[in-house]
């Protein structure tokens, strides 16, 4: 049985981006996967930041379209829209930036096993050893350290001793054939979307994806939906397929152990705000490949080796996070009227341009702007808006 320097159970954006790096670095590397290709379609909308695009050199070949605006909508169908000179995002293939991430880390030499998921892991001594299914047939690795980055839901963590995610989300999708809409739009109410929001976003020529969050009843929602941007001559018909997919809305509360690192979505290194992981996730790829890269050298992989992979993070996301979780439960309690009124505020007044000047509000970091919010509306309307609503305050225990 060959000994991996490394296995990573994941073979999405951060489980590959890990395996990049560590490849590079010099180190055995395996991925394992249970698809059997990394071209399947992904219940996810694909839209990064310039930043992300920029930091990780993401191919071309693989976005759609750039993005500089976007309409949001009120519930009585108030319109604001956002929009700078500069894109902002980009909306990528989904699938052929799992499959371009791959390619990356094969071309270093990391090995991928695909339609293998994996059943359970076990840390011993002196290595880690994974059990998974291939072809039909039991496949047993053995590795020096172990990655999960099998994305929302697996049990791996929690049957590791490391807990499962506080609060998480679901989210639906679909492909519809679109007519006239150029722009991204965003729907805000509670018969669209309670306590969150949904989307339509166009892709390539003709087509969007329309999709929405909720904790109760998505499908429903978003039929009710598709069937209103029907009416509305929006999108040309209302028999799609749609897709679901888990978003954790906290982190783990541990996300190291024995020689094992949790990374990206199954880390819950999300935003909050939107449900967005990618780009985070593959910040803290590479902050973890950096701390196993150095454990692996100095034969260093007990818990108290690792736990600077968990330090690292945290210090490079936990205040983001915090801030857009709360600012995430809050928004939950504004009624219909409540979010209408901000509306108006923000419609009536500069601060729509102010938000498309200050460099404090970018695609992935909110927090600062989300923490100045009460004194860019004004004390007074931002207190007339929300009444006596008040954020949850953050749970003892909780990681952040």
């Amino acid at each position: 049985m060959n000994l991996y320097d490394a296995v990573v159970i994941g073979a999405g954006p951060a489980g590959s981006q890990i395996a990049y790096q560590l490849a590079g670095m010099g180190h055995q590397v395996a991925v394992m996967e249970r698809k059997e290709s990394l071209d399947e379609v992904v219940c996810c909308t694909g839209i990064i930041s310039r930043e992300c695009v920029q930091t990780f050199a993401i191919d071309e070949n693989i976005i759609l379209r750039w993005v500089n605006s976007a309409n949001l909508f009120s519930p009585s169908k108030k319109q604001l829209r956002l929009w700078r000179q500069e894109p902002q995002a980009a909306i990528v293939d989904r699938s052929a930036l799992n499959v371009a991430l791959a390619d990356r880390a094969r071309s270093r030499g990391a090995e991928y096993m695909l339609g293998s998921p994996v059943r359970a892991i076990a840390v011993e001594d002196g290595g880690v050893g994974i059990e998974a299914v291939r072809g039909g047939e039991r496949l047993d690795l053995k590795a020096r350290v172990a990655v999960i980055a099998s994305g929302f839901g697996s049990r791996l963590t929690e049957d590791l001793g490391l807990g499962r995610v506080a609060d998480s989300i679901v989210g639906v999708q679909a492909e519809v054939e679109t007519t006239g809409v150029d722009e991204i739009e965003v729907y805000c109410g509670q018969d669209i979307a309670p306590a969150f929001f949904a989307w339509l976003v166009p892709t390539l020529q003709g087509r969007a994806l329309v999709g929405l969050l909720s904790r109760r009843n998505p499908g429903l929602y978003l039929k009710r939906l598709i069937s209103s941007l029907l009416a509305e001559g929006k999108i040309a018909s209302d028999e799609v397929g749609l897709r679901y997919g888990g978003i954790s809305l906290r982190p783990l509360p541990k996300t190291y152990s024995d020689r094992l690192v949790v990374v990206g979505t199954a880390a819950g290194q999300v935003k909050p705000t939107t449900g967005g992981g990618i780009y985070f996730g593959l910040l803290c790829a590479d902050i973890a490949a950096d701390t196993l890269h150095r454990a692996l050298e100095d034969n260093t992989l007990s818990a108290v080796d690792l736990a600077g992979y968990q330090y690292q993070w945290l210090r490079k996301l936990g205040s983001e996070l915090k801030t857009g979780y709360r600012a995430r439960r809050f928004y939950e309690h504004l009624n219909d009227w409540q979010i209408n009124m901000l509306f108006d505020i923000i419609r009536f007044s500069d601060i729509t341009q102010s938000l498309s000047r200050t460099n404090d509000l970018t695609f992935d970091w909110h927090g600062r702007v989300l923490s100045g919010l009460p004194q860019l509306v004004g004390q007074g309307a931002f207190s007339k808006v929300v009444g006596w609503i008040r954020a949850p305050s953050v749970r003892k225990g909780d990681v952040l």
